[in-house]
């Protein structure tokens, strides 16, 4: 989701309509394994793409990236899945290009079912990855597990993006400050945005904070970068990437806070 300098409330959700998501979530689930399993040198982006397509059509789910408009409602994403290599952060469109041995490649996919959204994202390091990027990669993942860990024990978004930028930082990388992750239910992006940092000054900082309360629903997606946490989008209009062409990661889960902790909406069985 886009960057914006003012936030809501959350829209709290009943356990009966967190359940509801919960089905959506194994699908997302079960799309990013499917992806997994192609992500091999050779095969084409797109064909992971397809593939997707196709199993949302076999539960009858809708994908919610497909036609989505973004910055410019003329060019709207074209696709049911972002997929984004190496130096590429997110919103990539599937296309010809090929893996390769050594990438890392980031997928990300939501759908809709029964009415209700949920949304996900994984890095998958593809044959025999660099120690560093592997490294990249586990800090991505380690910062994920503390939003998960954190959002039950804090009263405020803003203490747990606070924990997850400084470890992101402390481990050498840098947070995408472009882009934040969002409340997620009816529709794929409600209210709250979700920083994966901390925002600057106390007027700005109560502008997109917001209470952590059972009922809460998030799509929480840190962008961690290897180098500098600049991005710029390419000419497709949607590709973002890293200015300085050093790699970046992005994982995603739809996270519910109940009374008796966190449920993984999109978690893998």
């Amino acid at each position: 989701m886009f960057r914006t300098l003012f936030s809501h409330p959350p829209e709290l959700k009943s356990a009966r309509e967190i359940g509801l998501m919960r089905e959506s979530g194994k699908i997302v689930a079960e799309a990013l394994r499917l992806c997994r399993s192609m992500a091999k040198p050779g095969t084409r982006t797109f064909e992971i793409d397809r593939a997707v397509d196709a199993l949302y059509a076999k539960y009858g789910a809708t994908p919610l990236f497909k036609g989505y408009a973004g910055p410019n409602p003329k060019v709207p994403f074209p696709a049911s899945t972002c997929i984004s290599l190496n130096e590429q952060v997110v919103h990539g469109i599937p296309g010809q290009r090929e893996i390769r041995d050594g990438d890392i490649i980031k997928i990300d996919t939501a759908c809709k079912l029964n009415g209700w959204c949920a949304d996900a994202a994984v890095s998958i390091p593809v044959g025999t990855v660099r120690p560093e990027r592997l490294r990249l990669i586990e800090v991505g993942h380690q910062v994920l597990q503390i939003a998960i860990d954190e959002i039950p024990k804090r009263r405020w978004w803003s203490e747990v993006a606070a924990k997850m930028q400084r470890h992101a930082e402390q481990s050498g990388y840098s947070v995408v400050e472009q882009y934040v992750g969002h409340g997620i239910g009816r529709i794929m992006h409600e209210n709250p945005q979700v920083p994966n940092f901390v925002v600057r000054g106390l007027k700005e900082l109560r502008k997109v904070d917001f209470r952590l309360e059972p009922g809460t629903v998030l799509a929480v997606e840190p962008m961690v970068n290897m180098g500098k946490a600049d991005t710029r989008v390419l000419h497709d209009q949607w590709t973002v990437v890293t200015k300085d062409g050093l790699p970046s990661v992005h994982v995603e889960h739809t996270l519910a806070l109940t009374a008796n902790g966190v449920i993984i909406v999109t978690a893998d069985g």
